[in-house]
């Protein structure tokens, strides 16, 4: 790739959600929510799905929005198997990781990349997450407190694409498709999941559920991409012919990463 390209690449700026990643643009989610304690912290904003459902893992963090030349930049690496792409993709999520170094306690811990199914495996001949999280170990800091836990979970059953899927219908896809293989890795310790993309985090909550069962004490997630609310756009809404502007914007949802299945 050109270097114009990979400058094309950039970090996600603006406010997003303090655990899962998503883009804010709510005003609303920015302040406190009522129903909560007023001595929250105001710096730490949720989307209202974090709102609603707590989810099983501490926070997510992702490089960049999963578009452009950086999904491109995915796919020559898992449908065309060129495997340098892996370098790249693996700088990007380090520097991912490192946003999440201060948060992680003592002691070290176990990365453990998303799996794929054995029949997938066989085909591809790599798991792409793997690939990057093996790149991705050479550029962080805190490299020493990571461990690389490639075979701690197994994907047991052979899902279903992803893509066309609603929320609700790629939690039931995955649900029940992961396992812990290697406990003593995870038991007592923090775990990092890492993968490609982030889409609606149906595949990583699940991920996560079956860790923290195995024992993991906390389970985080780094991902090169991550799919996001694409503007905000002011509502109006019309009625009888009248117009009443919504004093909340709205943020439309872009479907980005349908062909990762994530």
């Amino acid at each position: 790739m050109c270097q114009e390209c990979l400058d094309g690449m950039q970090r996600i700026r603006g406010r997003v959600c303090s655990i899962c990643g998503e883009r804010i643009f709510s005003s609303y989610a920015l302040s406190q929510d009522q129903d909560q304690d007023q001595d929250e912290d105001e710096s730490a904003p949720l989307c209202g799905l974090c709102r609603r459902i707590e989810p099983p893992f501490v926070r997510a963090t992702a490089y960049g929005s999963y578009d452009g030349g950086l999904r491109e930049l995915i796919h020559l690496l898992k449908y065309a198997s060129v495997r340098p792409a892996a370098n790249v993709l693996g700088r990007m999520l380090a520097e991912a990781i490192d946003e999440l170094e201060c948060d992680f306690l003592g002691g070290r811990i176990a990365v453990v990349p998303v799996p794929l199914h054995r029949v997938k495996l066989h085909q591809r001949e790599f798991n792409h997450a793997e690939l990057i999280a093996r790149a991705a170990m050479k550029n962080i800091r805190a490299s020493g407190r990571l461990h690389l836990c490639g075979g701690a979970l197994e994907r047991k059953r052979e899902t279903p694409s992803q893509t066309g899927l609603t929320s609700h219908q790629r939690r039931e896809n995955v649900r029940g498709a992961f396992g812990v293989v290697q406990h003593e890795a995870v038991k007592g310790r923090e775990v990092l999941i890492v993968d490609d993309v982030y889409t609606t985090g149906a595949t990583v909550s699940e991920c996560a559920r079956v860790l923290r069962r195995a024992g993991a004490t906390k389970v985080w997630v780094a991902t090169v991409a991550r799919t996001l609310k694409a503007s905000a756009q002011h509502v109006e809404i019309r009625i009888s012919g009248d117009t009443v502007a919504g004093e909340e914007p709205f943020a439309a949802e872009i479907p980005l990463a349908r062909a990762a299945g994530s």
